[in-house]
């Protein structure tokens, strides 16, 4: 079936749904970027004061507050997971350069 075939009462449906994810997707980046930012901040006072960029405690108290917020959420703890893996391996990335960055300076 090609999309031409869709009715146009579910066409209409797939539609306002996708216009939903986008604005999702959208709402999703702009929160990143916050987040960003503040993690920014922790970086350079992180190495103001030669604190390593990695925080083992702190990442395990957030990966269980996550996946109990992704559970109560419906959403699977796992993926929640997986997804603040990642933002946490990029903000110790960032943390890395900062700190070289200022021994360098």
């Amino acid at each position: 079936m090609s999309t031409s075939d869709i009715d146009p009462t579910v066409r209409e449906e797939l539609d306002r749904l996708r216009a939903s994810i986008d604005n999702i997707d959208a709402a999703v980046v702009h929160m990143l970027a916050e987040r960003f930012k503040a993690t920014q901040q922790v970086g350079h006072l992180k190495a103001a004061h030669h604190l390593p960029p990695a925080d083992p405690a702190r990442e395990a108290r957030q990966i269980t507050r996550l996946r109990e917020l992704a559970t109560s959420a419906r959403l699977d703890p796992a993926f929640a997971e997986k997804l603040l893996n990642f933002i946490v391996a990029e903000v110790i990335r960032h943390h890395e350069r900062i700190a070289e960055d200022t021994r360098d300076a």
